[in-house]
């Protein structure tokens, strides 16, 4: 199972917005992702980058 971690702005702990996330959504400008244990944590901003491999997520505002 691959489960990432979500940032803002770059990958650092201070600027950590959600662990264990399974789902992302994208809704118009909100980013919606879902952990593993079902909560849901909306943003706005948009996807800078995926990295699936190191299984994180960096969002901007």
């Amino acid at each position: 199972m691959c489960l990432s971690t979500v940032y803002k702005n770059e990958v650092n702990d201070a600027n950590m917005l959600a662990k264990n996330v399974a789902d992302i959504k994208v809704d118009g400008g909100k980013l919606i992702f879902t952990d593993l244990m079902g909560i849901r944590y909306t943003f706005d901003g948009t996807l800078e980058k995926v990295d699936l491999m190191d299984n994180y997520v960096i969002v901007r505002d």
